[in-house]
């Protein structure tokens, strides 16, 4: 079993550069390396995937659900469907000694952040797919809050309890609630005033031996549980930031999150940015294709940019025309939606909004071979419905990692830039 202690520091830095780019002064947060989907002896770890996939699905039903409680609509073909559970053989496994199975392995780009007044600090994930803050509070009890960071709302000058609570499901069907409070909310130096967030009093099944305390939502307020807004949005409403602009760097070592700009320093040339529908709560770009070799088997495609997803999802039909490009790939499971293809032999792949083709290597394509001494790998492109209609695609961290990638409310768009 693997259970690695993720270290983390926060430090300031300026930007400066003479690019077109957006460029502000802002913070960048060391963020710590997530666990892999792919076992140490090099194969695809089934169990886990089927566990992150369950927990994807539902985590785009409970933004739509959040939409419409909001008074929002959804795009047409975007439907709200039952949520899933896990098999009972891997709730088993996802309630067990194993701290590898859980929730949020596909979300752990960690940093340390502080709540209160004088600041109580936690190790949380950034999640560019959700829009809330919680933490666990003094009163979580029971092995699951064993070990964790708590929020102690007597300690601090600065706490202010309000009306409601807060309640998330999670895939092991246990949820996470609590009540609902402001605070200051500090990250790398920015502090977020009176900043709603939950204390949870329960912690689902799938953050025990988890060292990551919490989660911090990047997206839009309409999807938003707590009905406020989120911290980043909080930061520009109160002027904190010079720029409502942060950009991540994802790799297996030296990833960051710049709040407030972008660092040049991680990235070369100018942003390309696309619009995004800003309705819809999450980072949603329209006008992609994807590249296979000389090919471009699908076009058109809105697509989600979510930092909280290992994998990059497409609707069944588009995720097979995908790999029917490929030649050698074969259906890995079809019931799940994964395919393989030859470990040594894939061609060049990525996306297009129109301009760059961004590239996924082979490396961050590749989620470990299909068994023992197989030459066939699973890639990290699943087939799957997720209620977003017939055509939105999902592209989370195998997508992320090879690029440098803008979120900008300011102009309301994502953008891409090459990695420095």
């Amino acid at each position: 079993m693997l259970h690695t202690s993720i270290a983390i520091f926060a430090t300031f830095a300026l930007c400066t550069s003479a690019s077109s780019s957006i460029q502000a002064p802002g913070v960048s947060i060391e963020l710590g390396k997530r666990s892999s989907l792919t076992r140490p002896d090099g194969t695809f770890d089934h169990e886990r995937a089927a566990l992150q996939d369950v927990k994807i699905h539902n985590k785009y039903q409970q933004n739509l659900r959040n939409i419409v409680a909001s008074g929002g609509s959804l795009p047409d073909g975007w439907e709200i469907r039952e949520l899933h559970t896990v098999p009972e053989a891997l709730h088993k496994r996802a309630n067990g000694s194993e701290p590898l199975i859980d929730e949020n392995d596909d979300e752990q780009w960690a940093g340390n952040i502080t709540i209160g007044t004088p600041g109580q600090t936690f190790l949380i994930d950034f999640d560019t797919g959700s829009s809330d803050l919680w933490v666990p509070s003094s009163s979580c009890k029971g092995v699951n809050c064993d070990g964790k960071q708590k929020y102690n709302a007597a300690s601090s000058a600065t706490s202010s309890k309000k009306n409601g609570t807060f309640t998330i499901g999670y895939a092991d069907n246990s949820t996470v609630s609590g009540p609902i409070y402001t605070d200051s909310v500090t990250v790398a130096g920015l502090t977020a005033k009176n900043q709603y967030f939950s204390p949870v009093d329960t912690l689902s099944n799938s953050f025990a031996n988890n060292p990551v305390t919490g989660l911090m939502g990047l997206a839009y307020p309409s999807i938003s549980r707590l009905r406020n807004d989120p911290f980043f949005t909080t930061l520009i409403k109160q002027g904190t930031v010079s720029a409502g602009v942060f950009g991540f760097k994802l790799a297996s070592n030296g990833s960051t999150l710049f709040l407030g700009g972008t660092d040049t320093t991680k990235y070369t040339g100018d942003i390309e940015y696309h619009a995004v529908n800003s309705s819809v709560g999450v980072w949603l770009a329209y006008g992609a294709k994807t590249i296979v070799g000389a090919a471009s088997p699908n076009t058109n495609l809105p697509t989600v940019i979510d930092s909280g997803s290992t994998h990059m999802y497409g609707p069944p039909n588009a995720v097979k025309a995908f790999y029917a490009a490929i030649p050698g790939s074969a259906v890995f499971n079809a019931e799940k939606g994964y395919y393989s293809y030859p470990c040594h032999a894939l061609p060049a792949i990525g996306f297009s909004w129109g301009g760059k083709t961004w590239n996924v290597t082979p490396e961050n394509f590749n989620l470990g071979a299909t068994r023992n001494g197989s030459s066939q790998c699973v890639g990290a492109l699943v087939g799957r419905d997720l209620g977003l209609g017939p055509v939105a695609w999902l592209l989370g961290d195998s997508f992320m990692k090879n690029v440098y990638t803008v979120f900008s409310f300011d102009k309301n768009a994502v953008g891409f830039a090459t990695l420095g």
